[in-house]
């Protein structure tokens, strides 16, 4: 009875020292657009608990302005956004002191669409037609060289600003072809509105590749002890999805009734195999290629040293 009595003692004893779990350090990650299946990895390392796993809570919110999200990280206002290399490119040769620290679509999204029943059934069908667009500047720019390759140029064409309404655009008949349709987005919802489309691929016709959406932070932060850790549990999270696929979607459709669709579910399928499968591993080479792409169409006027703006953390 004492044996058993000190035995209770002493294991309430070794309870009261034992260290407290360390509470989870707090991170914010502001998003590209609403949540999709491009945030996959993100939202699977919240409900499996990597992040949780990795000491971290992280808040992911969607902006109410898509252009806001760097522009927070470089006042210091976020901790990092969901952005896209083609634009830190242009961000950084702005003077934003953005880095991008990791990948999390590893392949272009953006393609050249039209519909599959129309008369464009090549590039250079679209000499004479209108062609929707939603961001000027790069969009131009990845249009020209495309075009450029059918023995055509921007003024071939008539460019409309269809303000992100690209399917809409192209089922009313506003245009002919749409610059910037995601193909793992656009063509699903086209096939669901039985009016299949056809894609041009930007990195088959003259542009070099690129990382469609990247992690950004602000240069201040590289030592910051979290990032590290976000990555890691964003890798396990993207090794999951790869290994159980169907098991992940579940997971991804119970975060909020409005993800379980017939087109996030295409989408779903359609944008695995392009998630980094090593998110902080860089490429120095095709930043560099991509930068000199950039400043070959005159939206920027030197290419800086990959290291400017672009790292792999230790």
């Amino acid at each position: 009875m004492h044996r058993h009595l000190f035995g209770t003692l002493c294991a309430l004893l070794l309870c009261s020292i034992a260290p407290a779990a360390p509470a989870a350090e707090r991170l914010t990650l502001l998003l590209d657009w609403f949540i999709n299946p491009d945030h996959g990895p993100l939202i699977i390392a919240q409900q499996r608990g990597y992040f949780a796993e990795a000491g971290l809570q992280v808040e992911l919110i969607a902006p109410a302005d898509p252009n806001d999200p760097p522009k927070l990280v470089a006042a210091g206002q976020a901790d990092l956004a969901v952005s896209y290399q083609p634009q830190l490119h242009l961000q950084a040769a702005q003077g934003l002191p953005l880095v991008r620290i990791g990948t999390l679509i590893a392949t272009p999204l953006n393609s050249v669409v039209v519909l599959a029943e129309g008369p464009v059934k090549t590039l250079a069908d679209l000499k004479g037609r209108k062609v929707g667009f939603s961001v000027g500047g790069f969009e131009d720019a990845v249009l020209g060289r495309m075009l450029q390759g059918a023995g055509l140029t921007l003024a071939d064409v008539e460019l409309v600003n269809v303000n992100f309404s690209l399917s809409p655009a192209l089922l009313s008949g506003q245009v002919d072809a749409v610059i910037g349709a995601f193909r793992n987005f656009e063509l699903n919802q086209l096939e669901i509105e039985r009016r299949p489309g056809r894609a041009f691929f930007p990195e088959e016709h003259g542009v070099p590749a690129y990382d469609e959406l990247i992690f950004i932070a602000h240069k201040d932060r590289l030592g910051d002890a979290r990032l590290p850790r976000f990555l890691a549990a964003v890798e396990r999270a993207t090794l999951f999805m790869l290994n159980h696929p169907d098991e992940a979607w579940d997971d991804f459709r119970r975060y909020r009734p409005e993800l379980d669709d017939e087109l996030n579910k295409r989408a779903w399928a359609d944008t695995l195999p392009r998630f980094a499968h090593s998110p902080a591993a860089l490429d120095v080479g095709r930043y560099r290629r991509f930068a000199e792409f950039l400043k070959e169409r005159k939206l920027i006027a030197e290419v800086p040293p990959v290291e400017a703006y672009a790292v792999s953390l230790p």
